[in-house]
């Protein structure tokens, strides 16, 4: 082909044009700066979590009354995203047992996704869903509250009165309670109401008293009693959680890692320093099973249910069987402990919940 031939010509000509906007798109930025500050603001904490801070928070929302029976959401808040949600509470007991097992890991699967308590009810279980989004809610307006200037979050032990468990955590900073909440408390026909009246009185006379030399509520004697007990227990630690690895809001995930005691069977390896490590609530066939573990430098300092069967016999059976679990579990140092007599499903219940708290450490 000769070099003047007109094919030639433009070829070279298509290639110098197809070169020549080469050249220009390849000075062109690589992205709009505009859309780059739009895709960053995506990025943050959804507006319902409100002045999200960085750095891992573990939250309790309040104990909210369905018709049902109570609801309660934890969440994790790391980076100002939900990365875990798990319930306290749920309603439990006959069909409610059923409805909550199926909808309830679909609700804490939404509220991480979601990032915000806008999320969808899940069918056939209304009532439920509504108090896991009302809970979830209050406990996003925590965010951010608590400082990582000395700020303690201290559950009390739970304890056992006539009419259901009652058991108490406070957030504790510079020497004075700022915060109570009952995450237990008596519930069921007249009880519901009675708690309803009875436990925001008790919560805001912990705070104003800053002890729990706090009068009884009248026609709440034994709620009153039980929360008094659970409180005093709660400052009891006062001190003692050190801020590395402590159920300090905002001072490290609730459940981070670390270890238990070596040949404990768990597993995990060993760390040193303090952490509090929540168990999976285990559904049985008298009501939900929950635990959590203190683990110190590698042993389990401290083992308490938050969630256990009550009702009827129940309340006496697990008012029997869990403080002798919860000395096994420590005296043990794994999972590996003999079920009580007479309490088995609930035994059964304390050690796959228990073991699924000291999974997570390390």
């Amino acid at each position: 082909m000769k070099k003047s031939h007109p094919i030639r010509r433009t070829l070279l000509a298509t290639a110098a044009t197809v070169s020549g906007i080469v050249l220009l798109l390849s000075l062109k930025p690589a992205s709009d700066p505009a859309g780059s500050v739009q895709a960053g603001a995506a990025g943050g904490a959804p507006s319902a979590q409100g002045g999200v801070a960085a750095g891992a928070q573990t939250l309790t929302g309040t104990a909210v009354q369905t018709d049902y029976g109570p609801v309660q959401v934890r969440i994790t808040v790391n980076g100002g995203k939900i990365t875990d949600a798990e319930t306290v509470q749920q309603p439990s007991g006959g069909r409610s047992t059923q409805i909550s097992s199926d909808a309830i890991p679909k609700l804490n699967q939404a509220a991480v996704a979601a990032g915000s308590a806008e999320i969808d009810a899940v069918s056939g279980a209304t009532y439920t869903s509504a108090g896991y989004k009302e809970s979830l809610q209050s406990a996003l307006d925590q965010a951010g509250n608590a400082q990582d200037s000395g700020a303690q979050v201290l559950t009390g032990t739970t304890v056992q009165t006539d009419y259901g468990p009652v058991q108490v955590r406070i957030t504790v900073s510079g020497g004075k309670i700022t915060g109570a909440e009952a995450i237990q408390a008596p519930s069921g026909g007249r009880s519901t109401q009675i708690t309803g009246d009875s436990v925001p009185k008790l919560n805001q006379a912990a705070v104003a008293v800053g002890s729990a030399e706090i009068d009884a509520v009248s026609g709440a004697t034994y709620t009153s009693a039980g929360y008094k007990e659970s409180l005093q227990s709660a400052l009891d630690q006062v001190g003692n959680a050190q801020g590395s690895g402590s159920e300090v809001e905002a001072g490290g995930s609730q459940d981070a890692g670390g270890g238990a005691e070596d040949g404990g069977g768990s597993g995990a390896g060993q760390a040193t320093g303090t952490q509090v490590l929540t168990g999976s609530t285990i559904q049985t066939d008298y009501g939900p099973v929950q635990v959590r573990v203190t683990v110190t430098d590698g042993k389990i300092t401290n083992a308490e249910a938050l969630q256990q069967p009550s009702g009827g016999r129940s309340t006496q059976i697990s008012g029997t069987a869990i403080p002798e679990l919860n000395q096994n579990a420590v005296s043990a140092g794994s999972a590996d402990i003999d079920a009580v007599s007479g309490a088995t499903y609930t035994s059964g219940g304390y050690k796959q919940s228990l073991q699924s708290a000291l999974d997570q450490a390390g």
